[in-house]
């Protein structure tokens, strides 16, 4: 039976793998007659993955340190996890960072000769290529390790630690890097120069936009494997133990573990929906496919308010497309998730399906509170723009309350799903309900690694000195991409609440206590370093980022000082050195945060005491959660108001409130994109450490 398990989580794992493999090849026929788009996409695509060799060279001697002394502690079979799971969420990053410098010139060249919808089609395209990628390599990361490691999943553990690792390193290492590109070239070329962004006399574009790659995608990749991988792995190590709603004192054993894995598995097929009503064109013509697929979405198309949806989106509405293929995901995943409960608990479908459907509709609430404040359609993003026509100091303040305000709505949703799910099915019914979280990540990455690509596009095609009409078109189609990467954060955070919760609890579990005394000065202790920790964490960042932007502004300043003609465009920058910068400044950087989340657990586990540890987790997951979600919404919400002004609201570019918008977005970006996405990954490699190192205590 387990076997048979197995089988079929992998046969849905390589469905999403055949997907990518399917759209990749329609990316790759896609041709640029144009050798200059060819060549800047060639250099991107070169410095990103000379980036990505050496963070991963310094990635493997942590990897090989860790697997050496868990060789004489947990034994061979813990450090052979590991090493699997550090693999799997590499070659996810590696794989996704790959396809999406191959679709970022094709995005700038699409928009040139035929318009919006086929910028779209090719952005999306590149970005499902991902999402499908990290949805498959992802389960079936997890699905082999349990083919090896026996029917108890408790030794998973291991492979969630490694996945978790490996995260956390790609995300403060791009994080790092693509923000002291992005913010030195702000600065330096907008606010001092005034020249245009990606404007190639500046010195740091190039960076720039190997940045975007390195932390969006190919952090981004791995982060979301990680927030999916680890949800699975938590619900099959609660769900081997926890008790039968049906037959008292009866542990589900199997069925406790194949109901998440089959559940992520259907999130495949929802999501792999979901992908093709945001981009129809994307299978018919790719002629091996075979024509059942393109006969029914002719079928589908002559029902009205099909037809009507259809046109809009290949009339280039990029919002409407790709809110229609997450709402098309989600409700398809609460159609199976109700066929697999009765399947699984007959006599008590509901609890369960009500549980998981709590998980996804608080997702989906959660993106639409993360849509509301951080996009330019909705009054909080405005009226932060509208605060620059008094300076930059107002501009920050706005950025700053609205941050703080959009934590209220998210918090109060995941509360609710927390509540929900364990009242209906106990802490079994959250760890599933954080797996409907996570289910439909595949279409949510897909959306989210879009923005990226279209962000390259945009420099692409300002570097390339494209019509003006294609900037405007790829920068339309980035600032979407921040509002759904912004969404695409706060469903990671918010699942990390719900994952971190169970991780915790496995924890309590495997080292035997039942309660945790709040009483006992060690518990307190352990609760106060925990809820400290993130802002440790968040500060070693954004101090990164600030060391690392200076010397890129000292660079940026010396080389328009220093090389002739510079300006008037007769000379050329170098952009190696500031490609250089950022690298180093990356490697250098990421290794103190990444030895805090590791070491910190155990050193309050094995000084303070099991239940002072229990304590820490918590302590860690409260402010770990809500400073992720603030940081990350003021940070988009900055970043659109931006390019709300740029648009031409309240002067719009070259003008003193620009300037304000500049410095905002600059201060929101290590925000966003560097300390508030890692913070899930902290919170989770934590709770996923001390649950490795229970046998210890």
């Amino acid at each position: 039976m387990r076997l048979l398990l197995i089988l079929v989580t992998c046969f849905l794992g390589a469905i999403a793998l055949g997907y990518a493999w399917v759209i990749y090849r329609k990316v790759e026929s896609f041709e640029v007659k144009d050798e200059k788009i060819t060549k800047l996409s060639n250099i991107i695509h070169k410095g990103a993955f000379t980036f990505l060799k050496k963070e991963y060279t310094w990635v493997a001697i942590f990897v090989a340190v860790v697997c050496a002394l868990f060789l004489p502690t947990l034994g061979f079979s813990y450090s052979l996890s590991f090493f699997w799971g550090v693999v799997c969420t590499a070659g996810a990053g590696w794989l996704g960072m790959y396809v999406a410098t191959r679709s970022n010139g094709r995005t700038a060249y699409a928009a040139a000769t035929k318009g919006t919808s086929e910028a779209l089609d090719m952005a999306f395209s590149g970005g499902s290529i991902a999402g499908m990628l990290v949805v498959g390599i992802g389960l079936l990361c997890v699905s082999v390790a349990y083919l090896f490691l026996g029917a108890n999943p408790a030794p998973l553990a291991a492979v969630g630690m490694g996945i978790s690792s490996l995260a956390l390193f790609a995300r403060v290492g791009g994080g790092i890097y693509t923000k002291a590109a992005d913010v030195g070239a702000d600065l330096v070329g907008k606010v001092e120069s005034n020249i245009p962004e990606d404007d190639p006399r500046n010195p740091a574009v190039i960076a720039d936009n190997v940045g975007d790659n390195v932390g969006d995608v190919a952090g981004m990749s791995a982060d979301l494997m990680e927030s999916y991988a680890n949800a699975i792995i938590a619900a099959m190590i609660v769900g081997f133990l926890s008790m039968d709603l049906s037959v008292g004192g009866e542990v589900l054993g199997l069925r406790g573990v194949a109901f998440p894995l089959l559940l992520a598995g259907w999130g495949i097929i929802a999501s792999i929906s979901g992908c093709l009503v945001i981009s129809p064109n994307a299978l018919s013509n790719v002629r091996y496919v075979g024509p059942f697929i393109a006969k029914a979405f002719t079928v589908a198309e002559k029902i009205p308010f099909i037809k009507t949806m259809m046109d809009r989106i290949r009339g280039g509405d990029a919002a409407f497309a790709l809110r229609i293929g997450l709402f098309a995901a989600g409700f398809k995943m609460i159609v199976g998730t109700f066929v697999l409960s009765l399947l699984f608990f007959f006599w008590y479908t509901f609890h369960i399906f009500f549980a998981v459907s709590s998980g996804v509709l608080a997702a989906v609430l959660i993106g639409f509170a993360t849509e509301y404040f951080t996009s330019s359609d909705y009054s909080p993003t405005r009226n932060i723009a509208q605060s620059s026509e008094t300076g930059s100091a107002t501009i920050i303040l706005s950025g700053i309350s609205i941050g703080m305000k959009s934590v209220v709505a998210p918090v109060f949703l995941i509360c609710f799903a927390i509540w929900a799910s364990f009242s209906l099915a106990g802490i079994f019914g959250v760890a599933c309900a954080a797996v409907g979280m996570l289910s439909i990540t595949g279409i949510a990455l897909s959306v989210d690694a879009y923005g990226p690509i279209s962000d390259n596009a945009g420099g692409i095609a300002q570097m390339t000195n494209l019509p003006p009409e294609v900037r405007q078109i790829t920068d339309k189609l980035d600032s979407i991409g921040n509002t759904t990467a912004a969404m695409g954060k706060g469903l990671a955070i918010a699942s990390a609440a719900l994952t971190a919760l169970v991780l915790f609890i496995a924890y309590a579990q495997a080292v035997q206590i039942e309660m945790i005394d709040l009483l006992n000065a060690n518990v307190i202790a352990g609760m106060l370093l925990g809820g400290m920790l993130p802002f440790l964490f968040c500060a070693l960042a954004i101090e990164a980022v600030s060391r690392a932007a200076q010397a890129m502004i000292e660079e940026v300043r010396r080389q328009f000082r220093e090389i002739a003609g510079l300006m008037d465009g007769t000379g050329e920058a170098d952009h190696e050195k500031c490609i250089s910068i950022s690298t180093e400044a990356a490697l250098r950087e990421m290794i103190l945060p990444g030895a805090i989340a590791i070491f910190s657990p155990l050193l309050v586990g094995f000084i303070l005491g099991v239940e002072a540890l229990g304590g820490f987790l918590a302590g860690s997951i409260v402010t770990g959660v809500t400073l992720a979600l603030f940081m990350a919404n003021s940070g988009g919400a900055w970043d659109n108001a931006k390019k709300y002004i740029e648009e031409g609201h309240h002067g719009g570019k070259n003008t003193p409130n620009h300037a304000a918008a500049v410095v905002g977005d600059t201060v929101g970006d290590p925000f966003k994109d560097t300390a508030g996405p890692c913070l899930n990954n902290l919170i989770k490699l934590m709770a996923m450490v001390a649950l490795v190192v229970a046998p210890l205590f």
